[in-house]
Parts: C-alpha cells; sequence; structure tokens
C-alpha cells in the first residue's frame, strides 16, 4: 500500500484549512486523477465520491480551525504538518511508505517532520509539486479540495444574509466586501475569519478609522 498526502486552504482568510490522506494500491485510483487545481469541481466531486466509495482506498482527513491558526503560539508551516500528519494517522498502519506535499521550502525537512508525528510507523518522503507528479497524492488532493470547498459552501449558507462570501481567499473581491460588511455591521470579525490574517486586520483597521472620521 501507498500513502499519498496533501492540503487545501493554507492561505484564505475564511475557514479552515484541510489536510487528506490517501492509503491504496496505485492501481485502484481512477485513471484520470491530477492534482486538484487541473479538475474542475465537478469532477473533483466525482473523484473524490469514487475513492470515499472504493473498499481499497482509505482516506483520512484533518482540518485545522481559525481560532487554532490564529494561535500566536504555533506558525502556518507547523499547523500543516501536523495536519498532514494527522490525516496520515487515520490511515497509515505500520511499514507504509509514501509521499507528502511538501509545505515548506525544506521538502526534506518537512517530510521529516511529517513523520516523526504520524502515530505509524511509516517511511514517508516529501515533495515540491507530488501532487502532479504522483497519483496517490493527485488523490489526496482532490479529497482534501473538495473538503475545503464543501466548508466554504456551508459558510456561504450560515452568512447567507450577505451577498456571498466568495472563494475565503484575500484577493477575491467578494470576500473581501464581505469582511467589510459584516464588520460595518457587527463592529468585529466574523468567527469563520482568520484574525491574524493581514487582510483581516486591514478591515478592523478601516473600520476604526471610519468611526472615528464620523466622530
Amino acid at each position: 500500500m501507498r500513502l499519498g498526502v496533501d492540503e487545501a486552504g493554507k492561505g484564505p482568510v475564511l475557514g479552515s484549512m484541510f489536510a487528506a490522506a490517501v492509503r491504496a494500491d496505485p492501481e485502484a485510483l481512477p485513471e484520470d486523477i491530477d492534482d486538484s487545481k487541473n479538475l474542475s469541481p465537478a469532477r473533483r466531486e466525482e473523484l473524490a465520491e469514487k475513492l470515499h466509495g472504493d473498499d481499497r482506498v482509505s482516506v483520512g482527513v484533518a482540518e485545522i480551525p481559525p481560532d487554532r491558526i490564529d494561535d500566536p503560539e504555533t506558525d502556518m508551516n507547523t499547523l500543516t504538518v501536523a495536519a498532514q500528519a494527522d490525516a496520515l494517522s487515520a490511515v497509515a498502519a505500520d511499514g507504509d511508505a509514501g509521499i507528502v506535499d511538501a509545505g515548506d521550502t525544506d521538502a526534506e525537512r518537512f517530510g521529516r517532520r511529517v513523520t516523526e508525528r504520524v502515530s505509524a510507523d511509516v517511511d514517508i518522503g516529501a515533495e515540491h509539486g507530488a501532487d502532479e507528479a504522483h497519483a496517490i497524492v493527485g488523490a489526496a488532493s482532490v479529497i482534501a479540495k473538495v473538503a475545503r470547498d464543501s466548508h466554504v459552501a456551508e459558510l456561504a449558507t450560515a452568512y447567507e444574509e450577505y451577498d456571498g462570501i466568495g472563494s475565503g481567499y484575500p484577493s477575491d473581491p467578494t470576500t473581501r466586501e464581505f469582511l467589510r460588511s459584516y464588520v460595518d455591521d457587527t463592529g468585529d470579525l466574523p468567527s469563520c475569519a482568520r484574525a491574524s490574517w493581514q487582510t483581516s486586520r486591514d478591515v478592523l483597521a478601516a473600520a476604526t478609522q471610519s468611526a472615528l472620521d464620523e466622530f
């Protein structure tokens, strides 16, 4: 059996980060599996459903919520290691080997840190771009991305009184407008926002300045 791991949602200002691990014989994977970024949302969902429904494939998913991301005692590299290791621990068995998509500039260091945190005795390597180079990591990227997309859809429903929340990324105008509107209405960030992100800080600062100008 081989292991593959990837994460989705490291950079957004809204919502959780997700990591997924897939344990399978590569022969059991769908032939057109690929890095999730190269697939349409509909195809990602179809592939995720196939992977979850195949008894030859084991899937583990870990979630890192915004309050954990905002913890000043940690950082995103450490949280990415933790997420990948937690996802792996849900499916890995002693003696398994595999590859993770490196979440650090030093791929070897990242792989070592993940391996040290996995509950099973595994042999894990890390590569940049592993989600495109290895089908087993591509499968994990699909699972992680679908989990993240489902999470964003749930957030959109939770805040349906607003005109959408967008993708959750700082570069998304809809996301930025949602944050501005929410802060204008309530005086604070929504609980789904990563308060430590610069985008969140900028929105709060702009609201404070606007209130001072009005005074």
